[in-house]
């Protein structure tokens, strides 16, 4: 008696080497997302000298504006020129709609008059903001 081995065709036998990418395309297009909604939060584009000053270190979130002011004192919400006073109440207002307490940090040049974040801070609180905080530069402790 003779036993007779059936061959099978090679396609059957040939091994898969394509790599599945679907997961890395899915990691990547939620890290890219992630990276969207993060970074404009946390960076700005108006060039300001801060004070140096300890503090409480505070993270910003989505729902917090900040505004910039320049060493020529001139105001920015983040990166858009604030014309006037009127342009900061109405930005104010509208942000109010989404987020009833807003918190407001203030980027404000070293060399900029305290007359002038005085009038920021006032102009803030009378469109209504109660969470006001100023970003400053960690001074650098020798040990």
């Amino acid at each position: 008696m003779a036993i007779t081995y059936q061959k099978s065709s090679q396609a059957d036998d040939a091994l898969m080497a394509d790599i599945n990418t679907t997961p890395l395309v899915d990691v990547m297009l939620v890290l890219l997302i992630i990276f969207l909604i993060t970074i404009p939060a946390v960076t700005t584009s108006i060039p300001v000298k801060l004070p140096k000053e300890n503090n409480i270190k505070s993270e910003a979130t989505v729902k917090t504006i900040v505004i910039s002011l320049d060493a020529t004192a001139q105001r920015y919400w983040l990166d858009e020129k604030i014309n006037s006073t009127t342009d900061l109440q109405k930005r104010i207002s509208l942000f109010k709609q989404i987020n009833d307490t807003p918190n407001v940090h203030i980027r404000a040049d070293a060399s900029v008059d305290f007359a002038v974040i005085g009038q920021l801070v006032y102009d803030l609180k009378a469109a209504g903001v109660t969470n006001i905080g100023f970003i400053t530069q960690q001074v650098e402790t020798v040990r």
